[in-house]
């Protein structure tokens, strides 16, 4: 099977490492000096819509692999089903689940899946009032798509005014913050599901846990993961049925009463609360640094299940998962999230991973000397399985005390026990 990968972070890296093990011919675009080490690289950027179903088109792939969230809403797969061309993705119509927050909310609200508790604001002095009222701890978010930093959890009223003023007054987030939802803090562990769907069933596809914060002890501001472990400490066979039948299921239901399908994978950010699982966001396509950490442990051939459930057919898969652990363990350049600082070299003569693990290039590019360089706020994601979760943490780290690259941010507790 001949795949496209659209994107040019780790998680395409992964996407295509994991593709290429398949037996697949896999071309990335643009993809990055990592993804060229398993795929040919074309020069056509995510967002270039016209260019990737040209590209998709000349090249005659069996199937387009969408990566980033942004393509997805902005209707890339609708516009490769019109040239004949068959995607792994949701419609821009099924990719409001992740494109509008209160477009979920309103799914949640019909389909009675739980949820927490918020208001929607256009208007500034309505949401300031509302906040003020309620009070802190609350949850600040922007209705639209923020690269992962639209979300501000407010300890305090002021923290919640200074994130509503910045998305309704100073216009930080553009169209993606003309709306602002005020949402309950929830409490209770973090999990990531994700679930293949061919528009009408889905499989189960694995649990892992982020980490959101930028320090150890999930200390600082939130980014978009500086590591992930899979699978989720606390899952279980009973709870991913759980979460498939009170959350994946019902929405699906929903989007299909719509006239929009959901095909692709759905991913369910959770709460493990007291009062049960509730629905933080969703997700259209494979998380970033989850995917990383998931696709470590998947074994099988990754074309043929995403090609099943592009074309509704998810009956003709049995999936099949490695019976170990893994650990992804983020390198991120100085400065991020806020302000990253680009065009450092870095230097990999000296990596050699351990077995069970490898080094993934996630905002890399090659310099006019042909030097490896810095070109994002994450950069590297060290990848590792073991027998236990310790076990692919301390792997995964030896791979990142390999890269010469002074000033990296790197949290060194992805994987530490928790409960």
């Amino acid at each position: 099977m001949k795949v496209l990968v659209v994107g040019s972070g780790g998680r395409e890296h992964a996407l295509c490492a994991a593709l290429a093990r398949g037996g697949a011919e896999v071309v990335a675009a643009p993809g990055n000096p990592g993804c060229a080490s398993v795929a040919r690289c074309e020069p056509v950027a995510a967002g270039d819509l016209a260019g990737l179903v040209a590209l998709a088109t000349r090249e005659s792939v069996d199937l387009v692999v969408v990566g980033p969230e942004a393509p997805l809403v902005a209707g890339l797969v609708d516009r490769l089903r019109a040239a004949g061309v068959l995607a792994f993705g949701p419609t821009a119509e099924a990719a409001r689940l992740e494109g509008s927050k209160s477009f979920v909310k309103a799914i949640c609200e019909e389909r009675a899946i739980p949820t927490a508790a918020s208001r929607s604001f256009s208007s500034l002095a309505p949401a300031l009032s509302y906040l003020r009222e309620a009070g802190a701890p609350l949850v600040v978010k922007v209705d639209g798509l923020a690269a992962g930093k639209g979300v501000t959890v407010a300890a305090s009223v002021a923290e919640a005014e200074a994130a509503v003023c910045a998305a309704l007054a100073d216009g930080r987030f553009g169209d993606a913050g003309r709306t602002v939802l005020l949402e309950e803090r929830l409490t209770g562990p973090e999990l990531s599901f994700f679930a293949l769907c061919d528009g009408s069933r889905a499989l189960p596809f694995m649990t892992a846990m982020d980490h959101k914060r930028l320090g150890d002890g999930d200390v600082g501001p939130n980014t978009g993961g500086m590591g992930a472990v899979c699978p989720h400490p606390l899952t279980s066979a009973a709870l991913e049925a759980e979460l498939l039948e009170r959350f994946v299921t019902p929405t699906l239901d929903a989007m299909r009463a719509r006239g929009a399908p959901f095909t692709g994978v759905l991913y369910a950010g959770v709460m493990l609360t007291p009062e049960g699982p509730k629905l933080l966001e969703y997700n259209v396509r494979f998380g970033d640094p989850e995917c990383q950490a998931v696709l470590a442990r998947f074994d099988g051939d990754l074309a043929a299940a995403l090609h099943a459930a592009a074309r509704g057919a998810l009956d003709e898969v049995e999936l099949s998962w490695a019976a170990k652990a893994s650990v992804s363990v983020v390198m991120a350049a100085p400065g991020y999230p806020d302000a990253p600082r680009v065009g450092d070299a870095i230097d990999l003569s000296a990596v050699d991973p351990p077995e069970g693990a490898a080094l993934l290039h996630a905002g890399t590019r090659v310099g006019d000397g042909g030097a490896l360089l810095s070109a994002g706020g994450r950069v590297l994601n060290a990848v590792a399985t073991g027998e236990t979760v310790a076990e692919a943490a301390a792997r995964a780290y030896a791979v990142v005390d390999q890269v010469r690259w002074p000033g990296a941010s790197v949290r060194r507790d992805i994987g530490a026990p928790r409960w």
